[in-house]
């Protein structure tokens, strides 16, 4: 189904003037939705029919038929410049300001997105502090489309070469950006919304590695987000990694070239030692939660055989299934006693501090590992003992081989 009808034409006994540059399209028509637009936000006499704040929540069918024709007809060059004339941004911004109807805001974020394909008036409206300011508000918004179309937008300046490094810095200095792009990441399940974001984070990590490393390193302010009411709300302490492999996993399945755009945000990470480091933690916490998982189903198969004895059929499953943990088992074990041995003591700092790494997690490795993988769990312990020495005591004194050897 077609959202936006399809755009007006001057009538043909209209003044010749009266066109938009070299279009069929009418001043005199685009001049009256604005001002519709204007006493929309503004009007002169409030409504009976207005919401408690003093501003509708709903667009009336004409308004809104019109105003999406008009962001139709803003892919047009001519109109679009024509509409920049007319100090159309600083309308949107009244909108933005006033509006508490969604998908007004939708439309004209929407239009700005079309308006900015443009390189002249994509660096004016790069080159308004104010309305920059207020358009990366709009990614804490709570509705979809509008994160949308906002995000179309970014991507749009991010891309003109001449523009890119102003938006680079404004989001630099923006810290509520980071949290709701997270927010987004990890909690939307607008499969459009997800890429479209993913490709905003691929373009700002592409452009500026400084900005890729304040992002890998953030996570422990507080900031502005997404909240229906427009009051302040606090979000919890994003990582930047988690929230990327969330949104990959939900992306996955129905959008492919989506799922490219994450793989090579990760590969970005990885060109850093700091993005390699928050990619192995979390990694290596999901390796020992495995190894903790396959010690609980091996107690209550141990339980179980002592309370009934099974049949002859029954153990045959129990026993391949028993083959293919011990596979997985396998692989969980090299694939972590690799990782262990490439550890430094910042990394082991930092994996202390997220949780992933403590007395019960690093047991439940050392159980595994020991005895074939002794020189990486001993390489490990020598740097945790720089980290945590308490720790690394303790460890000593559940494993006496260990001790043996220092």
């Amino acid at each position: 189904m077609d959202r936006n009808p399809s755009p007006p034409c001057s009538d043909a006994e209209e003044e010749e003037g009266d066109a938009v540059g070299n279009t069929v399209y009418s001043k005199h028509w685009l001049f009256s939705v604005l001002t519709r637009l204007i006493e929309v936000i503004a009007p002169a006499e409030p409504e009976p029919a207005a919401s408690p704040e003093g501003a509708r929540t709903e667009l009336d069918e004409e308004m809104e038929n019109d105003i999406c024709k008009v962001w139709d007809m803003s892919m047009d060059e001519d109109v679009a410049l024509f509409l920049q004339e007319f100090n159309a941004p600083d309308i949107f911004m009244g909108v933005f300001a006033k509006s508490k109807c969604p998908r007004l805001t939708e439309i004209c974020v929407g239009i700005l997105g079309n308006m900015a394909c443009f390189q002249d008036i994509c660096m004016s409206i790069s080159k308004d502090e104010n309305l920059g300011q207020v358009l990366l508000q709009r990614l804490c918004d709570s509705d979809s489309p509008t994160l949308l179309e906002t995000s179309r937008l970014l991507l749009t300046c991010l891309s003109q070469p001449e523009v890119a490094n102003v938006w680079v810095e404004r989001i630099r200095e923006n810290p509520s950006v980071y949290d709701c792009v997270c927010f987004i990441m990890s909690s939307s399940t607008n499969v459009d919304l997800l890429v479209k974001v993913g490709e905003v984070v691929d373009k700002l990590f592409d452009l500026d590695e400084e900005l890729m490393l304040n992002w890998i390193k953030n996570g422990t302010c507080h900031s502005v987000g997404p909240s229906v009411d427009d009051s302040p709300e606090e979000l919890p302490d994003f990582k930047i990694v988690p929230c990327i492999l969330e949104a990959a996993k939900q992306v996955r399945s129905d959008n492919p070239e989506g799922l490219d755009v994450y793989m090579h945000i990760l590969q970005l990470l990885t060109t850093v030692d700091e993005g390699i480091q928050a990619i192995d933690m979390p990694l290596i916490g999901s390796l020992i939660r495995i190894l903790q998982y396959m010690e609980g189903c091996g107690k209550r198969a141990v339980e179980n055989s002592k309370e009934s004895e099974q049949e002859e059929t029954e153990r045959t499953d129990v026993n391949e299934e028993d083959f293919h943990l011990k596979i997985l088992k396998d692989i969980c074990c090299e694939l972590l006693s690799n990782m262990l041995q490439e550890l430094t003591k910042e990394n082991t700092l930092e994996g202390l501090h997220q949780g992933h790494l403590n007395e019960q997690t690093c047991s439940c490795a050392f159980q595994n590992l020991l005895p074939l993988y002794f020189a990486s769990v001993e390489s490990f312990l020598e740097v945790l003992r720089e980290a945590d020495q308490t720790l690394a005591d303790n460890l000593e004194k559940r494993f006496p081989s260990l001790k043996v050897h220092t």
